[in-house]
């Protein structure tokens, strides 16, 4: 009050400071409770994944808890403190609980329970082998899973990894949110920005 007279809302002195700081709070504590429970954020490390990723693509990974079950094509990141001294990779679902996988290494075809994988979206036929014994059966609560780039991955073929248990799994890569260096060309192709199909 001055003089005997209320200040109105609008005359508070520094109204607009606390208004400002309390709505940057309020941003921070959404984004913290997003990426904490939600989603986050994940740098693509290697190229095993190209062409569909680049080294350093920055992805959208949602949670588990909101992935739901996972299907043959998702692109997933998984965390092994055994594999490769626990930093996270980033694959592919060949296959889920109970399918049979099989890989003709020499005509580079992988098969699912028997079928052929139509696969657009690899790099090169499949010939690297990295020591699992095949046809090899999903177990119960595990993922098969390899690189986009078959002869540059080291994936469920690699008997140090093999199938992954699904609680192996930080979550599900959804969204491409900003490009790496695009291998070969060394720049960025903004166009690529957009849901992993």
């Amino acid at each position: 009050m001055q003089g005997g007279k209320r200040l109105s809302r609008d005359e508070v002195p520094f109204r607009w400071l606390y208004e400002w700081v309390q709505a940057l709070v309020t941003v921070v504590l959404c984004a913290v409770v997003v990426f904490a429970f939600a989603a986050r954020l994940v740098l693509v490390s290697g190229p095993s994944m190209r062409e569909t990723l680049q080294d350093q693509d920055c992805l959208v990974v949602l949670s588990p808890l909101l992935c739901g079950d996972y299907e043959a094509g998702d692109i997933v990141i998984i965390q092994r403190e055994s594999f490769r001294d626990g930093e996270p990779i980033v694959k592919r679902i060949i296959a889920t609980e109970g399918q049979t996988v099989d890989i003709d290494f020499d005509a580079g075809v992988v098969y699912v329970d028997g079928a052929a994988l139509e696969e657009d979206y690899i790099r090169q036929p499949t010939h690297l082998e990295e020591g699992l014994d095949f046809p090899c059966t999903v177990p119960a609560g595990c993922v098969f899973v390899m690189g986009d780039n078959r002869n540059d991955s080291d994936d469920s073929r690699d008997p140090d990894l093999g199938p992954v248990d699904t609680r192996e799994i930080m979550g599900q890569a959804v969204f491409l949110l900003y490009p790496g260096m695009t291998a070969g060309r060394w720049e960025r192709d903004f166009s690529r920005i957009g849901p992993l199909a």
